[in-house]
């Protein structure tokens, strides 16, 4: 669960979208990581109380039906699956597309089918190959951060030149200031890091799959400030120390340069090995999360009930491989229509986490109102209710900031009105269940 939890906070975004994000706030960006990652943490730590609150539930799904109702249980269960499912159909394609970067005449479809072949496989063995999956990935994701991090220091404590800059952790400071690229740049580079955070939660989904949550969940949650300083704020903060912000290219991944500064030629091949694993990382995440999500759903009646059905293993299996089916339909779409597909999908699938998290602090909300005594040992939320209210706060401005980007103006109507039609269509799906087999 430790390596869920790392893996659930170290995303694609850190790899590849950070140059852009650099070029949005500048040095500010560090701050912009520091201030998500504290409330994140402090969503992590409202699911850690639900989940711990009664242990026989399984999902945090289960305590929105709990404390909001059937109707919004059903809103957020199907909006999770989206946001998860959105994030497998991008990931997949990257594959791809970094596997071609070796072996440029494969065709784009191969990678993502091996891919979910092959994950879906060990994951219908046993849910312990998911785990053991997981932590082979964030241990990549890790040490690859971590020597960027150690050589990143060795350069600045040696002033180390690369490209007529000498590394010193005045660069943060020394070109336009800390707030660089003003106010505006600063706000505007929030979407890139949620993008960035988005499946933090996911540990969520493993606490009723581990022999003992109560000791593994507190563990997890706890760490999340400790990885997020150290993988996000420390790697932002030794890349923007050696080079000026101005000076990192937002087309190309700030490891790459780093790693190329240092004189290892082989960079662009290391770090394309460490994205694929985390893109595969992700697709493993969405194959887990999406065939719990629907196997919660058809247990409260949400869903088919044929998504209920386990295999001998104790494995969602229906659930896993209809999913699979989807995300590689979508895979498709992404192939012939790469340009358009990817930024609409990356933005529903951020708006939809969005969604998500704010109905969890709603229900935290609830179960707290209800709980006028909290247990000796409960795992209770700090500074309650100031931090849950502030938590959906924050996630509000950032639904406004993306409504206002042209960027991710369709992607959020898109989301709204896919959320709606949950809300509106859970009345009509109540009357179906009397009539057809599959309810």
């Amino acid at each position: 669960m430790q390596m869920i939890a790392i893996g659930g906070a170290i995303g694609t975004g850190l790899f590849l979208g950070s140059g852009e994000a650099i070029k949005s706030a500048g040095p500010a960006l560090i701050l912009a990581y520091a201030i998500t990652g504290f409330f994140a943490y402090l969503m992590m730590r409202a699911v850690g109380e639900l989940l711990l609150s009664n242990t026989k539930l399984r999902s945090f799904i289960d305590f929105v039906r709990l404390y909001l109702g059937e109707r919004w249980e059903f809103a957020i269960g199907w909006a999770y699956w989206l946001s998860w499912a959105s994030l497998a159909m991008a990931d997949l394609t990257a594959t791809g597309i970094y596997l071609r970067f070796w072996f440029p005449q494969l065709p784009q479809w191969v990678t993502p089918l091996l891919v979910v072949l092959i994950l879906v496989a060990l994951n219908l063995i046993n849910v312990r190959w998911f785990g053991e999956l997981e932590s082979g990935f964030a241990s990549i994701k890790v040490f690859a951060i971590i020597a960027l991090i150690v050589a990143g220091l060795w350069m600045i404590a040696t002033g180390f030149h690369t490209h007529g800059n000498q590394a010193s952790f005045s660069n943060l400071v020394a070109d336009g200031g800390f707030f660089a690229t003003g106010w505006q740049g600063f706000i505007m580079s929030f979407p890139m890091v949620i993008f960035a955070f988005t499946g933090i939660e996911m540990v969520g989904l493993t606490a009723g799959e581990t022999q003992n949550p109560r000791r593994d969940l507190p563990k997890a949650i706890n760490s999340v400030p400790i990885r997020i300083g150290l993988f996000y704020v420390g790697s932002m903060i030794v890349i923007m120390s050696i080079y000026p912000w101005k000076e990192i290219n937002a087309n190309q991944s700030p490891f790459v340069q780093i790693f190329a500064g240092l004189g290892i030629h082989f960079a662009a091949d290391l770090v394309n090995f460490v994205v694929l694993t985390s893109a595969m990382s992700a697709a493993n995440s969405a194959i887990f999360s999406t065939s719990r999500t629907l196997f919660v759903l058809a247990q409260n009646k949400q869903a088919p009930k044929l998504f209920a059905k386990l295999s001998s293993a104790n494995v969602p299996v229906v659930g896993m491989l209809a999913s699979a089916f989807i995300f590689l339909s979508i895979v498709l779409l992404n192939y012939y229509y790469p340009s358009q597909i990817f930024v609409l999908i990356t933005g529903v699938a951020t708006i939809s986490f969005i969604f998500v998290w704010i109905l969890i602090m709603l229900s935290h909300i609830k179960y707290r109102q209800q709980k006028s005594v909290l247990e000796p040992d409960a795992f209770a939320m700090p500074f309650f209710p100031f931090s849950s209210y502030a938590t959906i706060t924050f996630f509000l401005v950032i639904l406004v900031i993306l409504a206002l980007s042209p960027a991710t103006r369709l992607s959020v109507l898109a989301t709204i009105i896919f959320f709606a039609v949950m809300v509106l269509g859970y009345s009509w799906w109540k009357r179906q269940q009397g009539l057809s087999k599959w309810s």
